[in-house]
């Protein structure tokens, strides 16, 4: 038993490292904590590898973008906290302006993701895979940004990326996705509060 967990966690390394860092950049961006954006970049370039290997190429394309949004997040975190009396970015709504440029930039990228990897590439899944990849830019975005609607893509996202990831059989990052549900969920309700505490 413990030479065919050794074994596991040897082949799975990566994925697993991918994963926990995953799990600590979801635990701290709920508590709104810089070191959000270093643990993000660091679980997006192991999981480049995972979903390269795992032929998930809208997922690993993803993960590239990650990376960039990291450095954008980290970014604006520490520059618009320095403008803030409260030293800290506040939490905001979603307005109906940033709603229709995100639907009218998110249709062409599902789009766009669907037909490269419909003709391009050998994916099982074209269609989750775009979905996924999609919901992820925006929600990305929303985050950094400080936009409570965040939360919700995550939670669209995080339901889709669980059925997806089972199906390939990525256990670790099924297991993940499961944990980011929940606290996708935990993260709106906490953001909520602190929107109301702001106010």
């Amino acid at each position: 038993m413990l030479q065919m967990t050794t074994s596991w966690l040897s082949d799975n390394y990566i994925e697993l490292s991918g994963a926990l860092l995953g799990l600590a950049y979801i635990i701290l961006s709920i508590r709104q904590n810089i070191l959000t954006w270093p643990a993000g970049l660091l679980s997006s370039l192991l999981y480049i590898v995972v979903f390269f290997n795992a032929k998930i190429y809208a997922a690993m394309g993803l993960q590239v973008y990650y990376v960039g949004m990291s450095f954008y997040g980290w970014y604006f975190w520490l520059m618009g906290r320095k403008e803030e009396p409260a030293g800290k970015v506040p939490v905001t709504n979603l307005t109906g302006r940033q709603g229709m440029i995100i639907s009218m930039v998110a249709l062409p990228i599902f789009g766009l993701i669907f037909l490269l990897l419909r003709r391009f590439t050998d994916s099982p899944v074209p269609f989750m895979d775009s979905l996924i990849s999609t919901l992820g830019i925006m929600g990305t975005w929303m985050l950094a940004r400080k936009i409570l609607f965040n939360w919700i893509i995550w939670i669209v996202s995080d339901l889709c990326a669980t059925f997806l990831y089972m199906s390939r059989g990525l256990w670790p990052t099924t297991f993940l996705y499961m944990v980011y549900l929940s606290l996708a969920v935990y993260g709106y309700v906490t953001w909520k509060r602190s929107m109301s505490q702001q106010g």
